[in-house]
C-alpha cells in the first residue's frame, strides 16, 4: 500500500485551520472521519484500497478546537458546523461518507443541521447516547467516557513497551497489525531520548468525550433522508445504551448490519471487512 500513501494538506477556514488527507482520484469524493481520540491514519489501510473508486478525503477534525473538559469539552455541535465550512471550503458537494463512532455522529448532525448533502452514508457505531444523556449535568468524573479517557497513560520508554502495553489491553487486543503500527507512528510522538507521549492528550480526549452532550440528536435523524447504511460489531460494548437497529429505522432509508467477531473499534480490527462493506453499499451490491 505504500505507494498509495496520501498528500496531507491543509485546508484554512476562516478563524481556524484543519488537517487532512488526500487520496486523489478522478473517482467522485468519499469524506471518512475518525473516532473520538483517533487520527486520519487510522484509515489509511481502508482508504488506500477504495482510493482506487474515490477521491478521499480524510480530515483530522477535532484537533482544531480547545475547550476543557471541566467546561463542556469541545461541542460537537461545533465540530459539525466546522465539518460543513470545511466541505464547502474545498467544494466538497453530495459525497459518500463514512464515520466511525463520533464520526458518525458528527456526520449525521451536519447532514441534519447544515448544507451537507451526502449521496450516501455508512455510519459505524456513532454515538447517539440514550436521550436523557442529552439534558442530564455531569462531571467528568460521572462521564462513563471522559472520566477514563483522562486518566489514560500517557508515557512510555521506548517503542516496545508501548506496543506490550496497547497489546495487553482489551481496546486494542483485536486491532489488526498494520492499524497498531499506524498508531504508534502517527498517533505518538518521540523525543529524543526514545521515550513516547500519546499526540491526543488525555484532556484532550476527554473534551471531545464531554462535547458529545452538546445536542440531542434524536429528533434530527428523520432529517437524514439519503441512504444511510448503520454497521455495528457484534462484541460491542455499546450494545448496552445503543440500540443500532433502532437508529436504522429512524433514518427515512436506513439498513443494518451486524459484523460478527467485532467491537465498537471495528475499522482498526477488520480493515479489510469494512472496506468491503463500504465499497458494496456504496455500489448498491451488498448482501445481507
Amino acid at each position: 500500500m505504500d505507494n498509495k500513501l496520501p498528500l496531507i494538506k491543509t485546508c484554512a477556514i476562516e478563524d481556524f485551520s484543519m488537517e487532512y488527507l488526500h487520496y486523489p482520484s478522478n473517482g467522485p469524493d468519499l469524506l471518512l472521519l475518525h473516532a473520538t481520540g483517533f487520527f486520519p491514519w487510522l484509515w489509511h489501510p481502508i482508504a488506500a484500497v477504495l482510493s482506487d473508486s474515490y477521491n478521499i478525503i480524510v480530515p483530522y477534525y477535532c484537533d482544531h478546537r480547545e475547550g476543557e473538559p471541566e467546561d463542556g469539552g469541545v461541542l460537537w455541535s461545533i465540530l459539525a458546523e466546522d465539518m460543513d465550512k470545511f466541505c464547502a471550503s474545498l467544494n466538497i458537494k453530495n459525497p459518500f461518507a463514512v464515520g466511525h463512532s463520533m464520526g458518525g455522529a458528527v456526520l449525521t448532525l451536519c447532514a441534519a443541521l447544515h448544507d451537507f448533502r451526502p449521496k450516501s452514508m455508512v455510519l459505524i457505531e456513532p454515538i447517539f447516547l440514550p436521550p436523557a444523556a442529552y439534558t442530564a449535568k455531569i462531571t467528568v468524573e460521572q462521564h462513563p467516557l471522559a472520566s477514563k479517557s483522562i486518566n489514560r497513560r500517557n508515557g512510555w520508554d521506548n517503542i516496545d513497551e508501548a506496543y506490550s502495553y496497547f497489546k495487553s489491553k482489551k481496546l486494542f487486543s483485536r486491532w489488526d497489525n498494520e492499524m497498531l503500527d499506524l498508531y504508534i507512528k502517527h498517533g505518538m510522538s518521540v523525543a529524543e531520548d526514545g521515550k513516547l507521549k500519546l499526540l491526543i492528550h488525555p484532556r484532550k480526549e476527554a473534551s471531545l468525550f464531554m462535547g458529545v452532550n452538546a445536542i440531542d440528536p434524536w429528533h434530527l435523524l428523520p432529517k437524514v433522508e439519503c441512504p444511510m447504511f448503520v454497521v455495528e460489531g457484534d462484541f460491542s460494548d455499546n450494545k448496552t445504551f445503543i440500540d443500532y437497529k433502532k437508529v436504522t429505522g429512524i433514518f427515512p432509508n436506513g439498513s443494518y448490519y451486524k459484523v460478527k467477531d467485532a467491537g465498537h473499534l471495528l475499522p482498526m480490527e477488520k480493515p479489510h471487512v469494512t472496506s468491503e462493506l463500504i465499497k458494496e453499499f456504496f455500489e448498491g451490491n451488498l448482501q445481507k
